[in-house]
């Protein structure tokens, strides 16, 4: 066997080992567990959260945009320049490797970006997918919205349109994210050329068998030396870092919605996709309905997570329309996350890696986020709760998400 599918092996071993996810006890939902046997949890309770207008609301990652997007909404901004103002934040950090500049890549080491924006007052949308080269994806999808009578242009379309209205070429990928592609391309497989070559001569002597192990530890701790100036700490995190999302990619992204005083509604959803996809694979966040959807009689929804799953239910219509029918928006947002699990017969073996968070605020100032799984876990078993973004009149903060299941 080769080091590398070894490697794989070994990594994926102690994902594995983390503690089985159980059902919570959030709402009511009769779930399978692996040994086949029903069990459910207790009875359904929602939390109604209100605030007054202007209010934001955003995926876990947008503390720094509820707080830019409300500052705006308070000197009478208009609600779509708040919250795209709010999103380039996280777009122009080379941190947040979810959005934009910094995003992971796809498996060709080629970033490609989607956006959505919705627009209330008017009732108009834009979107880009598969968008190559501009830093802030979410500004050409409003440019589709207000230069075109399209709703999403794509790929090389998209690119030519971008540049046509002065968005300069540049590059996406930071070294980071050229490290965290390497190692996934060094561990996917043992039947590919990549990686420390698994044909290795003998050596001469124990000094030269003690030399060659030395030589392969330093090959690993060369991919990150070079971003981390010589910081041994730094480096090993790097590593650390790279094989986490080596081995599980994350699925980010950030939805942010925005309300205000004279309760008009506007979103936008921007994000690099699913890390190593296939280019010019298009997850939920520009499609209309599914990522993103506003309407301005009755509230807005957004996501992040696993697209295909959002795109299976149309995720933030289905979630609009149940507010239009009389649900708050934290109810909304789990029944649209009960559709999900019933894809899967409610099986929590299934589900246990299917991450997808819903976003929503209505007209009257009721808001909520909501996730499939109380926590997020690494590979190395840590938990972390998941939350979401809000800000009102006291500023930004996080806010922790009602949940279909608990992981225990």
């Amino acid at each position: 066997m080769s080091q590398r599918k070894s490697r794989r092996k070994f990594l994926g071993s102690a994902v594995a080992g983390i503690g089985m996810a159980t059902l919570g006890a959030h709402v009511r939902v009769e779930a399978v567990t692996p040994s086949g046997q029903q069990a459910s949890s207790a009875a359904a309770t929602t939390t109604q959260r209100r605030a007054a207008p202007p209010i934001v609301v955003a995926s876990g990652n947008g503390v720094a945009a509820v707080s830019k997007a409300v500052e705006m909404l308070r000197a009478g901004s208009d609600t779509l320049d708040a919250v795209i103002a709010g999103v380039n934040i996280n777009e122009l950090d080379p941190k947040d490797n979810s959005v934009g500049y910094g995003g992971l890549p796809n498996e060709r080491c080629d970033v490609e970006l989607d956006a959505s924006v919705m627009h209330g007052p008017t009732r108009r949308a834009g979107a880009v997918a598969s968008l190559r080269g501009v830093r802030e994806p979410s500004k050409v999808a409003r440019m589709v919205l207000e230069r075109t009578d399209h709703i999403l242009i794509v790929g090389q379309g998209a690119r030519e349109f971008a540049t046509a209205h002065g968005f300069e070429d540049t590059s996406l990928l930071t070294e980071e994210s050229r490290l965290a592609w390497l190692r996934w391309k060094e561990t996917m497989s043992g039947m590919d050329k990549w990686g420390p070559s698994q044909y290795i001569p003998a050596p001469a002597s124990p000094a030269g068998e003690k030399r060659l192990a030395a030589e392969r530890q330093r090959a690993s701790y060369r991919l990150a030396e070079t971003y981390a100036g010589g910081d041994v700490k730094r480096r090993e995190e790097l590593l650390a870092w790279a094989d986490e999302v080596a081995l599980k990619p994350p699925t980010g992204t950030i939805n942010c919605l925005a309300l205000d005083s004279a309760f008009d509604i506007s979103g936008v959803t921007t994000t690099s996709g699913l890390a190593w996809k296939i280019p010019g694979r298009v997850g939920d966040s520009p499609l209309i309905g599914c990522g993103l959807y506003v309407d301005n009689d009755t509230g807005a929804a957004g996501s992040t997570g696993r697209g295909e799953e959002v795109i299976y239910i149309n995720g933030a219509r289905t979630i609009v329309e149940f507010m239009r029918q009389g649900m708050g928006p934290e109810q909304a947002c789990l029944e649209a996350l009960k559709l999900i699990a019933r894809r899967y017969g409610n099986d929590l073996e299934k589900l246990k890696d299917i991450d997808v968070n819903f976003y929503a605020l209505n007209k009257r100032g009721d808001y909520a986020g909501a996730a499939i799984w109380s926590h997020t876990v690494s590979s190395q078993g840590e938990k972390r709760r998941r939350q979401f973004a809000f800000a009102d009149a006291q500023g930004g903060r996080l806010l922790d998400s009602a949940f279909l299941f608990e992981r225990r």
